[in-house]
């Protein structure tokens, strides 16, 4: 099989995404593209704890606090001094980037649950500051009126033009986090996460590969922040606790850490899973009220949105006691013991002829 014939299968499901984020959003309600619009402004912070954490191996608990960050920094510059929401981009990027790499300082002296707790701390305080910074942050009361961009003279107030924003930011960071991965410094990461002395005996500067590794996944948070404070067009504490950090981290970990595609398939799950199972309840409309069978139709379509979280919960622990790197690391592993197995019936196939030939 060539390399132009592996590639078509890629080739086709990359389309048929691209045709699903760009075809159905048209015919969509302004709740559905709010709900959209949150997958992909969620999927950007969890590209960056990816990187973080699933390449670099760095825990961290800390991810909502950054989109806390950027979601401020837009809210404040927006509000206060009149920017424009595209120009709070940078300043976020470089804000939280330099905060990130001062929380990497602690990466160098503790690791695994240490530095989880580490990270968890950072986060609490940056809960207390959003919350009780009154002079920046307006406290508990939050900042509103937070007006979205104009993009390239196409203003972006409506829901369909400010998604198409939030897809073609994420399509950069994308592109951003596919050329990291691939360049020098995922490779250095992937050595970091896997032997951090075996990499440092092979030359990586493990000391400072840390610290670009949280420097870099903060960034993305703070862009996700960004994005989120114009999504919402409010701001306050709550939005940001540790529950928006730990959630974060589960499309990390459900999706597949460590894996590029992992968390557009773990966010799609937490973000959007809930509002389609909670569509089902109106499909008892379909049954006539007079029916004999319409409260028990309604009662069981009704039952994913009861028992949603519990069953969420229960696929979570399996899955990670079976796959650790969620549901495309399962799909590699079974790709890889595939492969594995039919090259060892090719070998047992070929080993006759082999020792035929060999025979003087």
């Amino acid at each position: 099989m060539t390399g132009a014939t592996r590639r078509l299968p890629w080739l086709g499901l990359a389309i048929l995404v691209g045709a699903v984020l760009l075809i159905p959003p048209l015919f969509l309600a302004r709740y559905g593209l709010y709900i959209m619009s949150m997958w992909a402004v969620m999927t950007i912070a969890a590209i960056g704890l990816n990187l973080t954490l699933g390449y670099a191996g760095q825990v961290s608990l800390a991810q909502g606090a950054f989109v806390g960050i950027g979601a401020y920094c837009a809210g404040i510059l927006t509000t206060s001094f009149g920017w424009n929401g595209i120009a709070t981009i940078p300043v976020a990027i470089v804000l939280c980037f330099a905060i990130g790499w001062l929380l990497g300082y602690p990466a160098l002296r503790v690791q695994h649950h240490y530095l989880a707790f580490v990270t968890l701390a950072f986060s609490t305080l940056a809960f207390l500051v959003f919350r009780n910074e009154e002079w920046l942050t307006k406290g508990i009361y939050g900042i509103e009126n937070i007006h979205r961009p104009t993009v390239f003279g196409m203003r972006t107030a409506k829901p369909l033009p400010f998604y198409f924003f939030c897809l073609g930011t994420l399509a950069t960071m994308s592109a951003m986090a596919w050329w990291v991965v691939r360049s020098p410094w995922g490779r250095a990461f992937v050595a970091l996460r896997e032997n951090p002395v075996r990499a440092l005996s092979l030359g990586v500067d493990v000391r400072r590969y840390t610290l670009v590794a949280f420097a870099i996944g903060s960034a993305f948070g703070g862009v996700s922040g960004v994005l989120y404070a114009l999504l919402v067009q409010f701001v306050e504490p709550p939005a940001f606790g540790l529950a928006l950090s730990l959630n974060i981290l589960m499309m990390v970990i459900v999706g597949g850490s460590g894996t590029f595609f992992g968390p557009y398939l773990g966010t799609m799950i937490a973000v959007l899973l809930p509002e389609w199972l909670r569509l089902t309840t109106r499909l008892g409309q379909l049954v006539p009220e007079d029916s004999t069978w319409h409260a028990r139709v309604v009662h069981w379509l009704d039952l994913p949105n009861q028992y949603y979280l519990i069953l969420y919960s229960i696929f979570v622990i399996v899955l990670i006691a079976y796959s650790p790197k969620g549901i495309l690391g399962f799909v590699e592993a079974k790709i890889a013991d595939r492969r594995t197995r039919q090259a060892s019936t090719l070998r047992v196939a070929a080993a006759p002829t082999l020792l035929g030939e060999d025979r003087p």
